[in-house]
């Protein structure tokens, strides 16, 4: 079939492009796994032409029908993720890129109804594409940025005609919906990096000013758009700083007590933080103090503790808070609610961190991550305070530091002084200092451990101190030698501390690598770390524990370290264990129908959760107390099951 009124070049394309196909499904008629090579790249030559995508639309039964989607993850549509999809057309080798265009043409032509397809509805395709497209929405203009320009084979191209093809079908409000809820979704998890959440709500103001594009009725978006670029009536034009200072200096009692009030609300609302607010914080200093608790939205415990702590406070002010280290505000305002200047340590640590001089080791990588807007020192200060006030808020990103990650969460938690102390040492020392069974690591000479190069897409604290933890913790490994027993045993009580339980449990034997003693595993988890069958006794510190995270298809992804949190009943009565993800999106797909919660089901900011036999059946390591260990013999049988069933038949396939 040839498109009428097409070029001829067109035409060829589609021509050669249709034998390639005639030609895979006859070769599957011997070999089931025969390439689709030959497909995949005359698809591209079509993508290229005038009307290819047009032309491809019109072949969506026929491309599922042959095979090209055989023997891959595109075969099951309901497993492919948005942000994935984004990576492998923004960045993949072109097949990649080229199949997964065939795949959003498929689930367009699902969505709108013209192909029916067994393994996913129309619902489902659309909420898929909105989600995708609603990511890429810098290729909506039609503006590539070099890096898209100088892909091979066009691709930058025609991955930017697919959006807008796509975009032309599915209509500016969808995708604007869905970055909407996406940006409310990452929000309530309170991340301490906020940069790309805050770009994407650029893009959606940028949609919301551009005449071309209907948004009437974009409530939700408009909202979102005010609290970061204009929260308060002082700025809800978005008048620029040298404006806002100008209209701050005129304002009287009246008008800064509504400013004041206005940004903590929308602060609080999202836990994003308007460049503005730390413009008028600066302001009230030394001329209203009075009002900084108002504008921080302080509760009784935080006025509390800042009535007791002014001078500090102030100070933190002074140096932290910045337009550039926006997010620092909110932090403050957390760690003052959270009380931890109670504790006698901690004010006198973070006098220290107040005057701290950093290594050039330390100043050299601040500056490289975050600018020279103000001294490293300022970063690092602004990070400190988004740590201490956001514990379960840090991630690793795409880093393998986890282990180092829930460190950190676990020492911001329940051990701030401890904490501080090794902010010092990393930043001032460029060393950092533990002890593993009586032998003193210093970490600076010790070569790296599993993060092969620095992390570098991390907030300020980490960016210091995963490296220094890394290696620390790859050199206990070391030191342990041949153990009978999984290392996580011996390393974690004395890298994180005496809270760490010293009983401990692997569900794969170090000796067979293999799974064993699954049901008396689950039972003492169960007795461990369940109401019900523990005594009632609650997690009074966070437990690390290994969990085996797997994709939306249940295949094994990879080992990851997270903590315990708490396990409580949520609101319909079910049991949950709550727990942090040191990954910068807790949301996640584990297959099986096991969806990672974070807000709705009793959440704390932060936290991430699952029913109980759910989440037991993704554990591989956990550690516990032998003395409060309860009957193991009570367990429900069903709980066992259920559990160990989802095990293995996902991850625990691969280790039996």
């Amino acid at each position: 079939m040839t498109i009428p009124g097409s070029d001829p070049d067109t035409n060829a394309s589609i021509a050669t492009f249709d034998e390639a196909l005639e030609q895979l499904a006859f070769a599957r008629l011997s070999d089931p796994v025969a390439p689709n090579t030959e497909v995949l790249e005359a698809a591209l030559h079509v993508m290229e032409a005038p009307d290819g995508l047009d032309a491809l639309y019109a072949r969506v039964p026929a491309i599922e029908a042959k095979g090209v989607f055989a023997n891959s993850d595109w075969d099951r549509p309901a497993i492919l993720r948005p942000a994935l999809a984004v990576r492998t057309l923004r960045q993949g080798a072109p097949a990649y890129a080229a199949i997964e265009a065939l795949s959003e043409l498929r689930l367009l032509a699902v969505a709108m109804g013209d192909y029916l397809h067994p393994g996913i509805s129309a619902e489902q395709a659309r909420h898929f594409l909105t989600q995708v497209t609603a990511l890429n929405l810098d290729l909506l203009s039609g503006q590539m940025s070099e890096a898209d320009r100088e892909r091979p084979q066009g691709l930058g191209h025609i991955v930017t005609s697919l959006y807008q093809y796509l975009l032309s079908r599915l209509g500016y409000e969808s995708i604007l919906d869905s970055l909407v809820d996406e940006v409310h979704r990452l929000l309530a998890q309170r991340p301490i990096q906020t940069d790309s959440i805050k770009q994407m709500v650029s893009q959606i103001a940028k949609c919301l000013f551009d005449p071309e594009i209907e948004t009437s009725g974009m409530d939700k978006a408009a909202r979102l758009v005010s609290a970061l670029f204009g929260p308060t009536i002082g700025c809800r034009d978005d008048p620029g700083f040298a404006v806002y200072g100008e209209r701050l200096a005129a304002m009287d009692e009246v008008a800064l007590t509504e400013e004041a009030q206005g940004f903590a609300i929308r602060m609080h609302e999202t836990g994003m933080v308007s460049p503005y607010h730390p413009m008028l914080l600066r302001h009230l200093r030394g001329h209203r103090d009075d009002l900084i608790p108002l504008a921080l939205g302080l509760s009784i415990t935080g006025n509390d503790v800042f009535q007791c702590y002014r001078q500090i406070v102030f100070e933190l002010i002074d140096q932290a808070v910045h337009p550039e280290t926006s997010q620092a505000v909110y932090g403050l305002a957390m760690f003052l609610e959270r009380g931890s200047l109670f504790t006698p340590p901690v004010a006198s640590a973070l006098w220290r961190q107040l005057e701290l001089k950093l290594s050039q080791a330390a100043s050299d990588k601040l500056s490289a991550v975050f600018g020279d807007a103000h001294p490293p020192r300022v970063f690092l200060l602004a990070g400190v305070l988004s740590l201490l006030g956001q514990p379960l808020g840090v991630g690793q990103g795409n880093n393998p530091t986890c282990q180092s990650v829930i460190g950190l969460s676990m020492w911001s938690f329940n051990d701030v002084d401890y904490l501080l102390q090794l902010v010092a040492w990393g930043a001032r020392d460029d060393d950092v200092i533990m002890r593993f069974e009586g032998q003193h690591i210093t970490s600076q000479h010790l070569e790296a451990g599993l993060a092969k190069e620095p992390p570098t897409d991390v907030d300020p604290v980490s960016l210091i101190l995963a490296p220094h933890l890394d290696r620390i913790y790859g050199e206990m490994g070391r030191l342990c030698g041949v153990r009978d027993d999984d290392l996580h045993r011996w390393i974690n009580p004395e890298m994180y501390g005496w809270w760490v339980g010293h009983g401990f449990l692997s569900v794969i034997s170090r000796t067979t690598g293999k799974i064993h003693e699954y049901e008396n595993f689950i039972r003492h988890f169960y007795a461990s770390y369940h109401p019900y069958y523990n005594g009632n006794i609650p997690v009074i510190h966070p437990q690390p524990a290994g969990i085996a995270v797997t994709d939306s298809g249940g295949r094994l992804v990879g080992r990851h370290a997270i903590t315990i949190i708490r396990a409580n009943l949520d609101r319909v009565g079910e049991m949950r264990i709550y727990f942090f993800n040191p990954n910068n999106d807790s949301g996640q797909d584990w297959g099986q129908g096991i969806n990672c919660s974070t807000e709705s089901n009793g959440e704390r900011h932060g936290e991430a959760s699952l029913p109980f036999a759910e989440f037991a059946s993704r554990l591989c390591v956990f550690h516990y107390d032998p003395r409060e260990l309860g009957d193991v013999l009570v367990v429900p049988e069903a709980d066992v099951v259920r559990a160990v069933d989802l095990g293995r038949t996902s991850w625990a396939a691969s280790y039996e």
